[in-house]
């Protein structure tokens, strides 16, 4: 496994983007849990589970965007993250298994628009930062 060096630069900050919507999201879901729920006309179980996941996943961003030297791996399989993400908030909202709301679907749609801007900032940072390092041994 390669690194490329995580100075503060593009993919530093989508990274981070991404971890204070992600660690936001998550901490707003476990605290408003019931509320949300019932305004989205999403699960309770659903809404939790998703802040369960969504509080630690920020956490595990900002360790990435903190380290000296990024590793293209795990940032490919954050950008893939992202995108499996997306593609399952649009399913939920085709397959019939939740009744949102007209607010949820607007709240599962925005969201995931969002998750494709840090799938894509992401990716656009990592690339920027390989271009560098393949730059710098020419």
């Amino acid at each position: 496994m390669g690194t490329v060096k995580n100075s503060p630069n593009a993919l530093r900050r989508a990274l981070l983007l991404d971890a204070a919507a992600s660690g936001g999201m998550g901490v707003l879901l476990l605290v408003a849990a019931d509320s949300l729920g019932s305004l989205l006309g999403l699960p309770l179980n659903l809404v939790r589970s998703v802040g369960v996941f969504l509080v630690p996943f920020g956490v595990f961003l900002v360790w990435v965007a903190t380290r000296r030297y990024a590793v293209p791996a795990i940032t490919r399989a954050i950008v893939i993250g992202n995108v499996l993400w997306v593609i399952a908030s649009v399913w939920l909202l085709v397959s019939g298994l939740v009744k949102p709301t007209l607010p949820g679907e607007v709240f599962v749609l925005a969201q995931a628009a969002a998750v494709v801007v840090f799938a894509f900032l992401e990716y656009r940072g990592l690339r920027v930062a390989q271009n560098a390092i393949v730059a710098e041994h020419a």
